[in-house]
């Protein structure tokens, strides 16, 4: 069993493995038969494969092409593949990213010092921890911008905010990132949104949304109120052009932001028409 920790692989600050991975993981015992673990496989929407535990110890993985050709009764332990290749919750997921993209395999075990089982992260994983993550680098360039566009400055503080206070100032989302964000909200994962506060002296809210849209989007979905922000402060007496498109677009509340399916799309339906 190879632990994968490319360049160190300890995380220092940016997205570890933890952060991502599924925590409830699915196993099968090495003492399950062929024709068990080719049942499950067949009965599950999500599993074309286990990982292999003995208690919380893992001995391997079984995927469904390991199951090809053998017979019914024979005992998962002598068809599993044991060479394989775990990761560590404090792996950078960037490194476990790389580990997936050279490797090809789909999905990486997880296991803490001792060699037990944590969790397990696939390729969507990774790709959900590459979209729309705010960052202090990405608070900090939005600030600079503001203050060099508007020859104010401005100032960032961090709490929670309420959605029906915010302007959104985009006018659409899409479908497949939602279900990203909604899977990242629902196990505690999201980022913070990134609002400005055009009016931080006065007593009523006027909050514009300036990134985070889907993750707004997918709290509305399953009913949260508030998330947490970065709050930029801007002085009231700037006009920002943010806040110019979104009143040109009609954009008052996230009622107003449309959800844009690519299954739906008409360019999708064109090829299909082609085929």
């Amino acid at each position: 069993m190879d632990v994968a920790a490319p360049d160190g692989g300890m995380a220092d600050g940016k997205a570890k493995v933890g952060d991502y991975m599924t925590r409830e993981v699915a196993t099968v015992s090495p003492d399950a038969t062929v024709e068990e673990v080719s049942r499950r496989i067949v009965e599950s929407d999500e599993h074309n494969g286990y990982p292999v535990c003995d208690g919380r110890r893992v001995e391997g993985f079984v995927s469904a092409r390991d199951l090809l050709l053998e017979g019914p009764d024979e005992p998962i332990f002598k068809v599993m593949s044991q060479d394989l290749i775990v990761a560590h919750p404090d792996m950078k997921v960037d490194d476990a990213a790389r580990v997936i993209l050279r490797s090809g395999i789909q999905k990486l075990p997880v296991v803490d010092d001792a060699g037990n089982l944590v969790g397990i992260i696939t390729n969507t994983d990774v790709i959900r921890s590459q979209i729309e993550r705010a960052t202090p680098e990405k608070v900090g360039k939005l600030m600079r911008t503001l203050e060099s566009i508007h020859d104010t400055e401005v100032e960032q503080t961090r709490r929670e905010v309420s959605l029906d206070d915010l302007t959104p100032t985009q006018g659409k989302v899409y479908a497949d990132e939602l279900e990203g964000r909604t899977y990242e909200l629902e196990r505690g994962l999201a980022e913070p949104l990134v609002v400005i506060d055009c009016a931080p002296n006065s007593e009523g809210e006027d909050l514009l949304l300036a990134d985070g849209h889907h993750r707004v989007m997918a709290a509305d979905r399953i009913d949260l109120d508030e998330m947490d922000a970065y709050v930029i402060l801007v002085d009231e007496d700037v006009n920002l052009g943010m806040a110019e498109t979104a009143e040109k677009e009609g954009l008052e509340t996230l009622e107003d932001i449309d959800v844009v399916d690519y299954a739906r799309h008409p360019l999708v339906e064109t090829t299909k028409r082609l085929q």
